[in-house]
């Protein structure tokens, strides 16, 4: 029989594959709505397709652990004793797993008594005998001893379970040393950690492999152990049962009783409306299309779902990349105009970068690219300008670099459509895909070829310009599959209106006064060192500060304190648990350690944006849109949202942000309480929007209500209280950490928030309301149908499912607020556009925008930000906006 009429069986350590792939992929990232994680499934699958179009095998069976008990058990309890209670997470994923299986006629085995291995080596044998050539797919080396001229092991790498390497004979002999068939006597020398299995003390793998050549097998280095010198000689001898124990254990079993014989699993059409409700019902749409389509390849489905009917040009599971060609001039702008009248819902578009300076691009729709070795404004390329400035669709990952380049280089970018990472971002906001390889292998499951980072010539060079325009262009139709309207409104109206003004701002920077901030760290690190010298007066000697180590020992050995929360190194040194320490015990030592601490990080702010500071004198940030999972804009290198703005030392930074040479002054505007008025308008609580209508001091109004006095009696602490519950309940706040923050009894905390929900009833029905609508849809929405994905609500791991509950209740809020601010950032920078004013918006931090006011301006500045930031959204309460004016941000704070 010739090697292409011999039939190829499949055969498949289900459990081993399945924990490989749970532990490969993130549990995070691969989850149903109903909470049902999918990751080993996800992985276990993706593997299984890859092998079938790969080895295209006649016949195929995945066998499974009945339990963990088994003849082996009996033997030696301790045997595998040390692997860890199965994960939460994984629970349940078998099962569904099998049933996938089986929807696709792939036959699952187990056997009492018997691990899922025994099962393989039995049909292997078999099946070689019956003359098929055999494939064994598993995690478990004791597989190698199953390996022959007609048995092939393929072996998952630690990168995952769709890498495998093949072990052959001479692949075993190469990496071994050794025949197949003695890899179990060398296992039982060295020992299988994995198996709880220890070996014989110092012996290694290359000592195993000596005696073995010398000897031939264990039973003959058994036999002729006291032949041996030395410690090894003398630890083998002592120890001679645990190698005897150890190859008992390790002989897979090839002769079992099966109902199933290897004729038995040839592989049959799927079930496809089995299939179809199973990874619909799991949201796992990627993978059902990589099984249709390969069991379209087959022959054995129409496009209908018939499995009798043969599919006709049936795409394959990883279509070949177009070869690309290079254009320019008159050849370009024809082949543009052609294919985006082709595909009016866009073209693929990847600009090279180097820094901020252009090198080339690729376009591509999903049967041709071409590469442009683009000279930004060179008259060749005017067509492709042309096309990139116009109106024709441009469907981009991570478009926000490449749209500054553009900009900078005098050119325009019109027609952006779509960019695939703030797509997945909408989608996943827990857990961004950064790069187009990360899209394309969740989305499409392929990879994207990678030229080899190790080598300083790569052999190859990746998958080029054109082709990675290619793989972009065909991650949006995956995405688009996936989205629905509410994704695409999110997408269209918000996200990438907000992408553009973001390049504006991050383009336009902030001016900066770098002596002043000099000036700052100069006093704060005499400060420092002025602290440490106190502290260390107290103690009578010196310490490292920043040692946690060293400050257990002064904490809860020398000075005696009461001992914090408890961590992997001893007790809590963290500020959280110093000030608690402060609060119940004072003691100068920790005020002047709290003190330190506070200045040091200061200082390293100011080091930071001192770093961050540019030739031109201004700070440009960097905007991330996908950085957080309520929707909220944050910032980096450096970050601007974290300058404190309640000490001194933090206005004073601010005050460092000034206007630039050529403008007035600035302007901020910050919406005031804009996620309580967003509490009151879902909410729907007639006291809160009482309150806002009437223009009411919220917290003192609130503060009547719970403490039945007159508002003009409210104090300060009855004041402080009502602003901590309000904030707080939104946040998930227990009554144990309201009585942290006030420090009061948990008692006066529970009474507090009885008597606030009891006034303002409608609140807790909705937070109440939030949780349980998550907990059912599996996500929470915000005003504009922005959704965040909550599965953990429904985890039977009890810490997990109070985090999701907590993090739900402000979901809806939080993301709200930032739609709202992103709507109002649009009509601004639209408006400063339109009239033509040379004004501009500078920074975003948190709920407030500043602006660097352009002389004779203020006015229609003014007019425009209130405008646009009061009218962001139709609520049931006003958004109030403050502005404020001055010549530096602190001088500007309302």
């Amino acid at each position: 029989m010739s090697e292409s009429d011999q039939p190829t069986l499949l055969l498949v350590d289900g459990h081993s594959l399945a924990y490989r792939a749970f532990y490969a992929l993130p549990v995070d990232s691969f989850q149903a709505s109903n909470g049902q994680h999918t990751n080993a499934i996800h992985g276990f699958l993706s593997m299984l397709l890859v092998l079938l179009q790969k080895e295209k095998p006649t016949h195929m069976g995945v066998a499974f652990d009945l339990s963990r008990s088994s003849f082996r058990t009996r033997d030696y309890p301790e045997y595998k004793g040390t692997r860890n209670e199965t994960p939460s997470e994984f629970k349940g994923q078998v099962p569904l797993l099998q049933d996938t299986l089986k929807a696709m006629n792939v036959v699952t085995m187990s056997k009492e008594d018997f691990e899922a291995d025994d099962i393989l080596a039995t049909l292997a044998k078999r099946g070689t005998e019956q003359g098929y050539r055999v494939l064994v797919v598993s995690g478990d080396r004791d597989t190698i001893q199953l390996v022959n001229e007609n048995v092939t092991l393929l072996y998952p790498s630690r990168q995952g379970v769709t890498d495998l390497t093949r072990y052959d004979v001479e692949k075993v002999r190469t990496r071994y040393d050794i025949e197949p068939w003695q890899y179990p006597d060398i296992a039982a020398l060295v020992g299988e950690t994995s198996d709880n299995l220890p070996g014989i003390d110092k012996v290694g793998e290359k000592t195993a492999v000596k005696w073995l050549k010398q000897f031939g097998s264990l039973d003959e280095i058994l036999a002729h152990a006291d032949e041996i010198k030395g410690v090894v000689g003398n630890n083998l001898r002592e120890q001679r049962d645990r190698a005897e124990r150890n190859r008992r254990l390790n002989r897979l079993i090839d002769d079992l009783e099966l109902d199933i014989a290897p004729g038995d699993l040839e592989r049959k059409p799927i079930d496809v409306k089995a299939v179809r409700d199973l990874l619909g019902g799991l949201q796992m749409r990627n993978i059902l299309d990589r099984i249709l389509k390969l069991e379209g390849e087959r022959g054995t489905l129409s496009s209908e779902g018939n499995p009798e009917a043969p599919i006709a040009e049936e795409p394959s599971v990883a279509p070949p990349a177009p070869t690309p060609r290079t254009l320019s001039g008159d050849e370009l702008g024809e082949w543009l105009r052609a294919q985006s009248a082709a595909h009016p819902g866009g073209l693929g578009l990847r600009i090279e970068l180097s820094g901020d300076r252009i090198l080339g691009a690729g376009v591509a729709s999903d049967t041709e690219s071409v590469t442009v070795a683009w000279n930004p404004g060179a008259p060749e390329f005017a067509a492709f300008e042309q096309w990139l400035a116009g109106p024709d669709h441009k469907l981009v990952h991570e478009a926000k670099p490449p749209l500054k380049a553009i900009t900078a280089a005098g050119l325009q970018l019109g027609g952006l459509a779509f960019d695939t990472q703030i797509a997945g971002w909408l989608l996943r906001p827990s857990g961004i895909d950064k790069t187009l390889t990360d899209v394309v292998r969740r989305y499409l499951a392929e990879e994207v070829p990678q030229s080899d980072p190790n080598q300083l010539v790569p052999e190859d060079d990746g998958a080029g310009i054109a082709t990675e325009a290619w793989y972009t262009f065909r991650a949006v139709e995956a995405l688009r599959r996936v989205m629905d309207e509410r994704d695409n409104r999110v997408l269209t109206e918000i996200e990438l209106p907000t992408l553009r003004v973001l390049s504006r701002m991050e383009t336009n920077g902030v001016a900066v006064d770098a002596p002043l901030l000099s000036s700052l760290s100069r006093e704060l690190g005499e400060r420092i060192d002025g602290l440490a010298q106190e502290a260390f007066g107290v103690l009578g000697h010196e310490l490292n500060l920043g040692s946690p180590k060293q400050l257990q020992q002064v904490l809860f050995e020398e000075l005696g304190m009461p001992k914090t929360r408890s961590t992997k190194t001893g007790y809590s040194t963290d500020a959280d648990s110093l000030a608690d320490l402060m609060d119940t015990n004072p003691h100068p030592f920790v005020d002047l350690l709290l003190q330190h601490r506070d200045a040091s990080k200061l200082r390293q702010i100011i080091d930071t944006l001192e770093a961050g500071i540019r030739s031109d004198g201004r700070i440009h940030t960097t905007y991330q849109q996908t950085g957080t999972t309520t929707g909220r804009i944050s910032s980096n290198d450096p970050n601007l949202q974290n300058i404190p703005i309640r000490a001194a030392e933090g206005r004073r930074m601010r005050a460092a942000f000034v206007r630039g040479e050529g403008y007035e002054t600035l302007l901020t505007a910050d919406y005031s309480q804009i996620e309580m008025r967003i509490m009151a308008h879902l909410s729907q609580d007639a006291g809160l929007i009482e309150a806002f209508n009437a223009g009411e001091d919220l917290h003192r109004f609130v503060g009547a209500r719970v403490f039945r006095v007159e508002p003009s009696d409210v104090t300060p602490v009855m004041r402080t209280k009502v602003k901590a519950m309000s904030y707080g309940l939104a946040y998930g706040l227990s009554a144990f950490g309201l009585s942290k923050q006030l420090r009061i009894d948990q008692s006066e905390a529970r009474q507090l928030m009885t008597d606030y929900f009891d006034r303002f009833g409608a609140v807790r029905d909705y937070l109440r309301n939030v949780v349980e609508e998550a907990r059912a849809d599996g996500y929470t929405e915000t005003i504009y149908g922005r959704r965040r994905p909550f599965p953990d609500l429904n985890s039977p791991n009890r810490v997990l499912r109070g985090n999701a509950e907590r993090q739900a209740l402000n979901a809806p809020i939080q993301g709200s607020a930032a739609d709202i601010m992103k709507l109002a950032m649009i009509s601004i920078d639209a408006d400063l556009r339109s009239r033509d004013l040379r004004s501009r918006m500078l920074l975003q931090v948190h709920d407030e925008l500043v602006f660097e006011v352009a002389a004779g301006e203020w006015d229609d500045l003014e007019g425009i930000v209130t405008e646009r930031m009061a009218h962001a959204a139709e609520l049931r309460v006003p958004l109030d906006v403050q502005v404020g004016r001055g010549d530096n941000w602190d001088a500007a704070a309302h």
